[in-house]
C-alpha cells in the first residue's frame, strides 16, 4: 500500500512511534512518473543510471496486483495531451457532418441510437484519423508498464479489432452517454479467451463530481466475478461463456448491483488532464453522471490484453447500464 512520510514532531513534545500513514484518497493508487527517468527510447533497455527498470516500477506492480488499478502522472506530456484534443475533436464533427464512414460513428454503446444524428459521444478506431492517439497508445514507457502488468507478450486491441475510442461523456438531452453503471470489462467478452487483460484511459478533462468521474472497488479483480447472467438490458449470455471471471475462486462478498448503487469499499478515482488510469479487466467500475448541466468529461480509451491473439474473435455484451 502506498504511503506517506510522517509529520514533525512539534518542539518540546515527545516523538510518536515511527509508524506509516495511509495514503489519502487523492493520492491512493497515483504514481508520478519522471520521464527523463524512464528510458523513453526503449521499453527493454535499462534506465537512465544504470538500473535494470525504471523507478518505481515495482510500486506500480505491487498495487495493481492488489487493488486492480494505478493512475499514472506525468507519463504523457502536454504536448502530446493538446495533439490528442485537437485531433479527436476534428474527427468528432467529422462524424457528426457526415463526412467519415460508419465505420467510426459508433452506436453499439448506446442505448438512443438516434441521438448520433445531433451530437457524437463515442468516435470508434479513433486510432486510424488522429495519430496522437496511436502515438499516445504505443509510449515506450507505458508499454513498459502494461507488460508488467499483464506479460510480456501484450498487445493492443488495435484496427483489426474493437480499436481505441474516442469517449465524450457529458449531461444533457442530447448526449448519449452520461455515465455507466457497474460491470468489469471480462463481462462484455466472457466467452474470449484473451486474459488477462487490461483498459487504458487518457484523460483530456480532469474529472470530480462536476463533470462526472470513475468509481472502483479496490481488490474487485480478484473476486471470481459472474458473467452477466442478470443484466438490466436483458443480454443473453452465451452458452460458450465462461462461468466466472478474476484471478482467484473467491466469490464476491456482494452481489454487483445493475445499475448505479453503492457498493461497499468503493473508492472515486479523480484524474488530472494527462493521467492515465490503467484498471485490470476483472476489476469492478463504473462511472459517474456530471452534477454541472455544462460538466465535459473527454478521454480516450482502449485495451490490451495477454492472453493468445489467435483467440480474439468479435464479441460485446451489452450489460451495463446506461
Amino acid at each position: 500500500m502506498q504511503t506517506a512520510t510522517a509529520p514533525a514532531t512539534p518542539a518540546g513534545l515527545a516523538a510518536p512511534a515511527v509508524q506509516a500513514v495511509p495514503a489519502t484518497p487523492a493520492t491512493f493508487g497515483v504514481f508520478e512518473i519522471d520521464a527523463s527517468a524512464w528510458s523513453a527510447g526503449s521499453t527493454d533497455g535499462p534506465a537512465a543510471g544504470g538500473s535494470s527498470e525504471p523507478p518505481g516500477l515495482a510500486g506500480i506492480e505491487a498495487f495493481y496486483r492488489a487493488f486492480g488499478f494505478v493512475l499514472l502522472r506525468g507519463l504523457v506530456g502536454e504536448e502530446l495531451t493538446a495533439r490528442m484534443e485537437t485531433e479527436c475533436a476534428v474527427v468528432q464533427a467529422d462524424v457528426l457532418a457526415g463526412r467519415l464512414p460508419d465505420r467510426y460513428g459508433s452506436t453499439k454503446y448506446l442505448d438512443a441510437v438516434e441521438k448520433i444524428e445531433t451530437f457524437v459521444n463515442y468516435v470508434e478506431h479513433v486510432q486510424e484519423l488522429a495519430p496522437a492517439v496511436h502515438a499516445a497508445a504505443t509510449l515506450p514507457p507505458l508499454l513498459t508498464v502494461i507488460r508488467r502488468l499483464i506479460g510480456a507478450g501484450a498487445w493492443l486491441n488495435s484496427s483489426d479489432k474493437a480499436g481505441i475510442v474516442y469517449q465524450d461523456s457529458r449531461p444533457g438531452r442530447e448526449s448519449g452517454y452520461t455515465r455507466i453503471g457497474w460491470h468489469s470489462d471480462w463481462q462484455a467478452m466472457p466467452s474470449v479467451d484473451v486474459w488477462p487483460g487490461l483498459a487504458f484511459t487518457f484523460h483530456l478533462d480532469p474529472t470530480s463530481p462536476a463533470n462526472g468521474f470513475l468509481r472502483v472497488v479496490p481488490g474487485s479483480h480478484n473476486w471470481a466475478t459472474p458473467a452477466p447472467y442478470r443484466n438490466v438490458n436483458n443480454v443473453a449470455v452465451p452458452a460458450d461463456a465462461r462461468p466466472a471471471g478474476g484471478y482467484t475462486d473467491t466469490p464476491a462478498p456482494v452481489a454487483m448491483p445493475l445499475g448505479f448503487e453503492k457498493v461497499p469499499g468503493e473508492i472515486a478515482v479523480y484524474a488530472e488532464r494527462g493521467d492515465v488510469i490503467l484498471h485490470d479487466g476483472y476489476l469492478w467500475h463504473s462511472a459517474s453522471r456530471a452534477t454541472d448541466d455544462v460538466g465535459v468529461r473527454r478521454h480516450v480509451r482502449g485495451g490490451y490484453y495477454g492472453g493468445d491473439e489467435a483467440n480474439y474473435r468479435p464479441q460485446f455484451l451489452k450489460n451495463a447500464a446506461r
